[in-house]
């Protein structure tokens, strides 16, 4: 007996074009270069929204979920794409189309990021930037797989190893992106340099597949080179984009000697060229009286700072207190040199500058070397989360001589979750503890500073400042009453502050 099967459905054969599968090294470059490109929109992501969202966990956080649900979406519909359709052309297609919304990004990143703000803005402008692109460039491996499917008894060995191509591109991708081109191309040009050789891929892809003549190539081409214009002509918020931060420097409209450094989009120093002991900022001027309480007038002080931006501080030191020393902890060596560049920093042996992470370069200074420790580090508006622990405060400890005291600045505002649970830290590791903040009423200030010792603080160590008001250890302890104290296994610094 024969048994006839019903076929349903297009039973025709492919045409030839669609069951001729690519060359090994093509297939595995095309993978490799879209997932890549990917990573590469990423981490270039980060850098382009900085300056208007802030480098924040939200902001990292949008980031990583959009470009993953993009991976996602773009796998699925790829793979569905690719059943449905010429797979050659399909590719030629995905590579231009990806290449065009890859090099939109610029212009949409400076467009929509000034009205952008907080974590939904992130979440918005990270959607609308980065989705579109990331969505069309995974859909291109389930197609060269698709592709590349000669029989079904080859299916888990060309997927593996194509999955594994876009895998390497992908870490190619984040590694080259973080070491070389950050450091050393402008955030627009790299993206710029990245959407164009898409399109150029595409576009050859089409004319080798016939998909299109080099007249009808034309259109994307010049399309293409209109965006890549754009995006270089929208220009960059930044006098410097280094590896941590977008950063620039204002004149004071009200003071032609005043400069405020600000990094990504949150005021950072405030540096008068003529008159190094003025301090503009509440929370300078709280620790400036730190600084004259830590010893007689005149003295001279070894005084290590934790963080340098406009260098406001260390300069406020070497002008009240001739004969100091002061050894700055920068992390950031670009705005170091903006810096000298553009806020009259000047090398001199009596400041010294460290760069690199502060939990890394504290460890070289010396046991019992400082008068003074001044913590102003900031990962956009909170300190860095390593710098809030038990553990840090005992490499500050170990670094201070005796009754030497500790300065920190601390942004929170709402509940106060984050100034609670560093200060429950402080009081961990220190005998005394004080507390400066804005009075209750005084508008503006989000800054807290805590003042610590392992000896009894000088009765002085306490600000006069207008609109200051300074808490001593009794009514600090009250103050963090309930607060979990910061560990490196557990601080959860991000999450604790209210940036609001």
């Amino acid at each position: 007996m024969t048994i006839v099967r019903r076929v349903t459905g297009d039973a025709s054969p492919p045409p030839a074009d669609r069951a001729r599968p690519l060359p090994p090294a093509l297939a595995a470059a095309l993978v490799a270069g879209a997932s890549g490109a990917v990573l590469v929109l990423e981490i270039l992501g980060v850098r382009l929204l900085a300056p208007y969202v802030g480098l924040t966990l939200e902001t990292t956080t949008s980031i990583i979920g959009v470009v993953l649900g993009g991976i996602a979406a773009g796998s699925a519909v790829g793979g569905r794409l690719a059943d449905r359709t010429d797979p050659r052309g399909l590719v030629a297609l995905l590579l231009t189309a990806g290449g065009v919304l890859a090099l939109l990004t610029v212009p949409i990143v400076r467009g929509l990021g000034p009205s952008s703000s907080g974590g939904g803005g992130a979440l918005a402008l990270t959607t609308v930037a980065l989705l579109p692109a990331a969505t069309v460039l995974s859909a291109i491996t389930p197609a060269v797989a698709r592709l590349q499917l000669a029989d079904l008894a080859s299916t888990g060995t060309v997927y593996g190893r194509l999955s594994g191509w876009a895998t390497a591109g992908a870490l190619a991708g984040t590694f080259v992106t973080g070491f070389v081109v950050v450091p050393l191309v402008p955030v627009s040009t790299a993206v710029v340099l990245v959407g164009g050789a898409l399109v150029a891929c595409g576009l050859l892809a089409a004319v080798r597949a016939c998909t299109s003549s080099r007249r009808a190539a034309a259109g994307p081409a010049a399309g293409a080179t209109v965006l890549a214009l754009l995006a270089l002509a929208s220009g960059s918020p930044c006098d410097v984009e280094s590896t941590y931060h977008c950063a620039r420097v204002e004149i004071d409209p009200q003071r032609a000697s005043g400069r405020i450094l600000l990094l990504d989009d949150l005021q950072h120093s405030y540096v008068d060229l003529d008159d190094p002991q003025r301090l503009a900022f509440a929370y300078t001027r709280w620790i400036g009286d730190a600084l004259d309480a830590a010893a007689p007038a005149g003295r001279p002080l070894d005084a290590v700072f934790v963080g340098g931006g406009g260098f406001t501080l260390p300069r406020y030191l070497l002008a009240t207190r001739p004969g100091s020393r002061a050894r700055v902890l920068e992390v950031d060596g670009k705005v170091v040199e903006l810096a000298r560049e553009r806020l009259g920093l000047r090398r001199s042996a009596a400041l010294r500058v460290d760069v690199g992470d502060a939990r890394v370069t504290l460890r070289g200074r010396p046991a019992d070397s400082a008068d003074v420790l001044v913590g102003d580090a900031f990962g956009q508006v909170a300190v860095p989360w390593h710098l809030t622990t038990r553990e840090w405060h005992d490499d500050v400890r170990r670094v201070l001589r005796p009754g030497g005291i500790y300065a920190l600045n601390v942004i929170d505002r709402g509940d106060l979750g984050l100034l609670r649970a560093v200060t429950a830290t402080v009081l961990d590791r220190f005998a005394d503890v004080r507390l400066v903040r804005a009075a209750p009423g005084t508008a503006g200030s989000a800054n807290a500073v805590l003042l610590a010792s392992d000896r009894p603080l000088p009765a002085t160590a306490r600000s006069s400042a207008q609109g200051a008001r300074t808490l001593d250890r009794p009514a600090v302890v009250r103050f963090a009453a309930g607060a979990d104290v910061l560990t490196d296994d557990d601080a959860p610094v991000d999450q604790l502050h209210d940036a609001r």
